[in-house]
């Protein structure tokens, strides 16, 4: 059983930045389909920001420009730092990690992910 703990939410001003981090216990080494997801109450959780595969990147288009994803080379860490934060990035923000690599076309769909982490707050004031 995969185990993921987010960390490195807080509550910012607009144009601020904060750095995101889920550390993924035991780690994986088949380099797995893993993201970062948000939720609003009410809403569905959206995907930010996908490594499908290895060394490929997708990030939705509300936040393309600001936010990076990135993950260790040992399996054991996935962050994302987010930049030029705006109101509307205020939300609940989870990782993800599917069991197998996906392809980019189901990527941003959060059925297809396995594990979950509880989810970091973020709140962008203005």
């Amino acid at each position: 059983q995969v185990q993921l703990v987010e960390s490195g939410g807080g509550s910012v001003p607009a144009g601020g930045s904060l750095r995101l981090s889920c550390t993924i216990s035991p780690a994986i080494n088949n380099n797995p389909c893993m993201g970062w997801f948000r939720q609003l109450p009410g809403r569905e959780r959206e995907g930010v920001a996908i490594i499908p595969t290895l060394a490929t990147f997708r990030y939705a288009d509300s936040v393309k420009g600001r936010f990076t994803i990135s993950s260790d080379n040992a399996g054991n860490a996935l962050y994302l730092q987010m930049d030029n934060l705006k109101p509307e990035d205020t939300a609940m923000y989870y990782c993800a990690v599917a069991n197998r690599v996906c392809s980019v076309s189901s990527s941003f769909s959060p059925t297809i992910y396995a594990y979950w982490g509880q989810g970091t707050q973020v709140t962008v004031f203005s």
